[in-house]
């Protein structure tokens, strides 16, 4: 059996004999918890796994277990895997509360450019900086370094032929929109371009942009016919 292959379970060293659990079982939905309680990104079955020395398949199970319990008695937070992860999180019976509650005061909220670009690179990811601006318009570095530095887009590599740099969505940003994955985003609306035709007209745009200031550089470069004739007449 190659590594990929390999279970989960067989990757941590979890004795037959139960020596070496940390916890027993009966308190393990306790042990879980206080863990999650301090956690401050979701944490994976493994991990959890790995703290308690329990199998991820009876992890895995007490997890499900205590979201199961926790929606049976309507508590004001709930039990989620988002992100690849399991956290806490506000019920959602309460979001418009809590939204309040987070938000009153708040000076540091996502301004109207900076959504639009977290919306253009959660579509079209990866995408460059250069591609951004040519579908909002308008210049967004500030933005985007904004975003990278809010743990809301990371770099993703290098783009083949210009060498520029490719960003996209975080595991934060995933989090934050109760994602668990990129493929959850809502679909575009049909009348849209499709991707292949914007890609198209985004290439004319930076073509024609191009030519543009190739022109005004010559123009700029090259003298007038009347400078010209001054010249001459200094000879």
């Amino acid at each position: 059996m190659t590594e990929e292959q390999t279970p989960a379970d067989a990757l941590i060293d979890v004795p037959e004999n139960g020596e070496d659990v940390l916890v027993d079982v009966s308190v393990l939905p306790g042990a879980l918890e206080a863990i999650l309680m301090v956690v401050e990104e979701p944490i994976e079955a493994i991990a959890l796994a790995q703290t308690v020395r329990h199998p991820v398949a009876i992890v895995e199970t007490v997890l499900n277990e205590l979201a199961e319990e926790y929606r049976a008695q309507g508590r004001g937070f709930e039990l989620r895997e988002l992100a690849g992860g399991w956290r806490f999180y506000s019920a959602g019976a309460f979001d418009e509360l809590v939204t309040t509650y987070v938000l009153e005061g708040q000076q540091s909220r996502l301004s109207q450019a900076a959504l639009e670009t977290l919306a253009v690179v959660a579509y079209r990811q990866p995408i460059s900086r250069s591609r951004i601006s040519a579908i909002r318009g308008v210049n967004v570095d500030g933005v985007v370094r904004t975003l990278v530095t809010r743990g809301l887009l990371e770099e993703l590599g290098n783009e083949v032929q210009s060498g520029a740099i490719l960003y996209g969505t975080t595991s934060f940003f995933l989090e934050r929109m109760g994602l668990t994955s990129i493929d959850d985003l809502p679909a575009l609306a049909p009348m849209l371009p499709d991707l292949d035709e914007l890609d198209g007209e985004l290439e004319r745009v930076a073509t024609r942009v191009k030519d543009e200031e190739s022109i005004e550089e010559q123009a700029t470069a090259a003298p007038t016919a009347s400078e010209a004739e001054g010249v001459d007449d200094l000879e």
